[in-house]
């Protein structure tokens, strides 16, 4: 796969990653309490995949370098949120597993890719 192939498929998935943020927060409670954490959850589940988006049409090796570790950040913050979510029960356990996943693997993801720079 090259890098341009991989950009592609990383992107698409970061996209379908913050469509199930978006649809996990639309089913959370509507309590103050909650529409805190929907907030905190939906900014970082689609600045995941935003922040790649910029980071791939970077002007310099810097700026991407930048964008990923932004990335990288907002997929911990991401998940730490999920976990908040799951730790209260507001969202049923086996509902939440499979976007944990996926946060820890996007968070993989972009450590790696970090971590090359």
């Amino acid at each position: 796969m090259t890098n341009k192939e991989f950009a592609e498929k990383l992107e698409k998935r970061t996209i379908k990653f913050a469509i199930d943020v978006i649809n996990l927060s639309a089913g959370l409670p509507k309590t103050t309490e909650s529409l805190v954490i929907k907030n905190q959850l939906t900014k970082s589940g689609t600045s995941i995949g935003a922040n790649y988006k910029e980071a791939n049409r970077s002007r310099s090796k810097k700026d991407f370098k930048n964008k990923i570790r932004i990335s990288l950040g907002e997929a911990s913050e991401t998940d730490y949120w999920l976990e908040i979510i799951e730790e209260i029960n507001w969202i049923n356990k086996n509902e939440i597993n499979g976007l944990r996943k996926e946060a820890k693997e996007l968070l993989a993801i972009f450590t790696s890719i970090a971590s090359k720079l």
